[in-house]
């Protein structure tokens, strides 16, 4: 086996034990060498590249031997790949598809033809890249995006390149789009060069391949270290890339205080379309770049690996701020940015307009999807927090390719008609068109407070359910990460808040804006509960209610409702009251008085924000028991007391007291909260009662 310390640009991860036991099953250990290479995004990025097999098969039909290709379908990612994410083809079928394909003009039609080639009829989609894989006769087959070999890819002199690496040992085929054609060419390439140990793609990637997965595995490894240490041997000698520094990054701290700031405004504009969730980054790689003196002359050229620019579009958007800008005043910066912005959609109309084609698909959003800001970082925005991360992550791997290809020639894009016919490919479009709906809350994010447990957390996870990012944010630390640690931290993320703290709640709505680039929904929901008797109510009583629910939600309301309003896009706040603000009750003076300012506060806030489209409305829950931490306290003996009964009897006593005799939950707090954001759109200053209906609490 390989020592696994060889390597310096790639990770060795095969584990021979791991791959004894999957024993002889070829298909098992293309899953098993996929899933390595697809951990290591130096290697491929999420969603790239592709991956085969070719096996000794029985024909269910004639009882025939037959070979049969297994290969990543359409839409997959092999780091994750697994059985049911392949498709297996009779792999001759595949070759006798050249004695119909009518040539470059009509390459589309083939892919229809790739389902005439189906062996395992539990294939998913079998990809573009499927004659590529079946027209070469090697066993086991990589076609892989490394960062440094598209930079080879890439460089004005890509070929003479290639060669002077690895001598005869590579061949090198020209940028061409994938499809039936490119798999003739890397054929007809093999034919010419038959003992080279893979293939270089003009401006796209790399082919290698082995007769064992393992082999195919090393191979892969040791071509990607080889082009790897070439390219680093250049950097060094050249003694700088980029063109060295322009401009200092400010610290880290306040790198994050800047991106915080200005993300709400970026959301707004990247949102004139479509409501967009962002993602930011301020790595070494993201900086080197972004500060550099080739900046201005680079980016524009756009990215050269089709896999890049349909996740970043062709070019990002470098705004003419100032690293130590004034951000304070968003006026000032919509002022200095907006005009940036009218320009990039108008250069991407124009390219639309040049490029398009009788068929070719509507244009699609004309924003940016990645938003340089030197001396900061790299911000980007996109439908999911995934898909915004991971666009983040192929523009790191386009500056990579632009950094090898400057340091060993010149870094070329893609002409901008071949970019097109990628960005807008009938296939293309096909496979956006087969995405699930998006859910209500898509495109939301939302802080919830007191969301480590009751109420809080069902309201939090029924807006996850529905599609939305949340921030959970609770006092407890203990509470967060049992609430968050089933979700990944594209869906959601805890934050220590104190509601009674101006500056906590700053920072956990400037954490809310780094992470998911602005704020949608505000649900006030943290609270407690006393019951006393005006004698027994202390001031220390008093002022600690006042505190949580009615100046907690008057201090989150007005930090929310600033950054909604950057943003420009509406927004909607949420507060959890109570029955009790309506009603009165015995021993309920502190709580009573709070939960009715707090209600006001929402009417107040309703006719206030309404000019800027955030809507202010109130849930009103009574009896929440069942799984509400309030009742954890002394809240329930307190309630019982009042009420002549036994703690135990508190649910069923609460129920009986409604019209429809129905026990409470904290879910159906949520599904009111829901209603009010999906549903009842247009509704502001509202109450809605879930409490199984209380007569005296009726609003009318």
């Amino acid at each position: 086996m390989k020592n696994m310390n060889n390597y310096k640009y790639v990770d060795y991860l095969w584990d021979e034990k791991k791959a004894n036991e999957l024993g002889d099953d070829q298909v098992a250990l293309f899953l098993y060498r996929s899933n390595l290479l697809g951990a290591d995004l130096r290697i491929t990025n999420f969603g790239g590249g592709n991956t085969s097999c070719k096996t000794i098969e029985k024909d269910p039909i004639t009882n025939d031997e037959v070979e049969v290709m297994w290969i990543k379908g359409s839409g997959g990612d092999i780091g994750t790949l697994k059985r049911d994410g392949i498709a297996g083809l009779y792999n001759q079928r595949l070759h006798d598809l050249k004695k119909v394909y009518r040539g470059l003009a009509h390459e589309d039609e083939m892919v229809a033809l790739f389902n005439h080639c189906i062996y395992d009829l539990d294939s998913r989609a079998p990809s573009i890249d499927t004659p590529l894989h079946g027209l070469l006769p090697f066993k086991h087959i990589d076609h892989l995006h490394p960062d440094a070999l598209i930079a080879i890819a890439a460089a004005e002199e890509s070929e003479k390149i290639t060669k002077e690496i690895w001598g005869d040992s590579m061949g090198w085929v020209p940028w061409q789009r994938p499809g039936f054609d490119l798999g003739l060419q890397l054929e007809a390439c093999l034919n010419k060069n038959a003992d080279i140990r893979g293939i270089v793609l003009g401006s796209h990637g790399v082919f290698t391949w082995g007769e064992t997965s393992y082999d195919s595995y090393i191979n892969s490894l040791e071509v990607i270290e080889t082009a790897s240490q070439y390219i680093e041997d250049q950097i060094t000698k050249k003694g700088n890339v980029f063109g060295g520094q322009k401009i200092d990054s400010l610290t880290k701290e306040n790198r994050k205080a800047k991106a915080a700031q200005l993300a709400p405004v970026l959301r707004g504009l990247c949102s004139s379309e479509n409501a967009m969730i962002g993602h930011f980054i301020d790595n070494d790689k993201v900086l080197e770049y972004i500060n550099s003196n080739d900046l201005e002359r680079l980016a524009p050229m756009g990215t050269s690996c089709p896999d890049h620019f349909l996740r970043t579009k062709i070019k990002p958007l470098i705004l003419n701020l100032s690293a130590d800008e004034d951000l304070s005043d968003e006026h000032s910066v919509l002022d200095k940015i907006s005009d940036s912005f009218d320009q990039y959609r108008k250069d991407y109309n124009d390219y639309y307009e040049s490029c398009k084609h009788p068929e070719s698909p509507a244009i699609r959003d004309a924003n940016p999807v990645v938003i340089l800001y030197p001396g900061v970082g790299m911000f980007t925005f996109a439908k999911n927090k995934q898909t915004a991360r991971v666009a983040s992550e192929f523009y790191i791997n386009a500056i990579n390719v632009m950094r090898g290809a400057e340091a060993i020639s010149k870094y070329t894009s893609l002409p901008r008609q071949e970019a097109f016919d990628i960005e807008y490919w009938l296939l293309e479009e096909a496979k956006l068109q087969r995405q699930p709906k998006e859910k209500p809350l898509s495109r939301k994010v939302a802080l919830v407070t007191g969301s480590g447990g009751g109420i809080g957390r069902a309201i939090s996870e029924k807006l996850i359910s529905e599609g939305a990012n949340v921030v959970f944010t609770d006092i407890s630390e203990e509470y967060l990460q049992d609430a968050t640690q089933k979700y990944s931290t594209d869906q959601a993320i805890g934050c220590h808040c104190d509601v009674t703290s101006a500056d906590s709640i700053e920072a956990a709505v400037q954490k809310t804006s780094l992470q998911f680039g602005g704020l949608d929904i505000v649900v006030h929901s943290a609270g407690l509960a006393i019951s006393k008797s005006l004698a027994d109510t202390s001031e220390g009583d008093w002022n600690l209610l006042q505190d949580v629910l009615v100046k907690g939600q008057f201090l989150l309301s007005k930090v929310a409702a600033h950054v909604i309003k950057k943003q420009n896009i509406g927004g909607s706040i949420i507060n959890i009251v109570s029955k009790n603000g309506l009603v009165s009750g015995p021993n309920n003076s502190g709580y009573g008085t709070a939960k009715a300012a707090q209600m006001h506060l929402s009417r107040l806030l309703a006719t206030e924000l309404a000019p800027h489209q955030i809507r202010v409305n109130t849930v009103n829950p009574d009896g929440v028991i069942l799984g509400s931490k309030i009742w954890e306290g002394d809240w329930a003996e307190g309630r019982a007391k009042a009420y002549g009964i036994s703690v135990e009897e508190l649910p069923e006593f609460y129920a009986k007291r409604n019209l429809l005799h129905q026990i409470i939950r904290p879910e159906d707090i949520a599904n009111g909260v829901f209603a009010f954001l999906a549903i009842l759109d247009k509704s502001t200053g509202n109450i809605i009662n879930v409490d199984g209906g209380v007569a005296n609490a009726f609003v009318r």
